[in-house]
């Protein structure tokens, strides 16, 4: 549900924070942080891990907010609030990836637009997976490879292993092709992870993945 994100708001104007947050509030939105300061904002990035950050560029001075962003847990999504339009602070801001940016004064109808923006862009960043009687969701960001293994495929995560009962082909249609790579028959490797690589093989840490001969031309 929408209304259940985790949402931080990260303004040192304590007056444009507390109207941001009443109109989150009255829109129906039950899961609201604020952070007034730079300190406040990486603490409660840690420990509140928020889906959607509103993110005010110039936190306790210029482009600190994009310095924060950069700090930001994997599964938040980004959405700038400033009073500026100079393209060299945009460009700077669009380097650290986010969803959009909204312009002072915010208008209620933006900021519900962004969060809808953002809602689908963490649909879109997810996959669900059914693990017996129950649903599993991952953060692409999260997937390290899949590894097949006779009837079931062994979905490797940043914290475990997921085994499920699928085809590696089935389940590799389900990703995004941009971020994961098909190296062999049995193995899908997401290409973030990849830390290095020889003529054979990958390696995602320490873990070493053959490449075969097929998929070698498509690496």
């Amino acid at each position: 549900m929408i209304f259940s994100k985790k949402i931080l708001i990260v303004e040192d104007e304590i007056m444009i924070s507390d109207y941001i947050f009443e109109m989150l509030s009255d829109s129906g939105f039950t899961n609201i942080e604020i952070a007034n300061d730079c300190k406040e904002a990486i603490s409660k990035m840690n420990l509140f891990k928020p889906e959607i950050v509103l993110m005010d560029i110039n936190v306790e001075g210029k482009d600190t907010g994009i310095e924060l962003a950069k700090q930001k847990n994997d599964e938040a999504i980004i959405i700038y609030i400033t009073a500026q339009n100079d393209s060299a602070t945009i460009q700077n801001a669009i380097a650290t990836n986010p969803i959009t940016y909204l312009t002072k004064p915010i208008k209620k109808t933006d900021i519900l637009a962004a969060i809808q923006l953002a809602n689908f862009k963490t649909i879109s960043n997810q996959i669900i997976i059914k693990n017996g009687h129950h649903e599993v969701v991952v953060l692409y960001s999260d997937l390290t490879y899949i590894k097949s293994d006779g009837n079931y495929i062994d979905i490797y995560t940043n914290t475990k292993k997921i085994s499920v009962r699928e085809s590696l082909e089935k389940f590799y249609e389900k990703l995004d092709k941009e971020q994961f790579l098909r190296i062999h028959r049995s193995i899908v490797v997401n290409k973030s992870k990849i830390t290095s690589k020889s003529s054979s093989s990958i390696f995602i840490d320490n873990i070493e993945l053959p490449i075969s001969r097929n998929y070698k031309n498509y690496i």
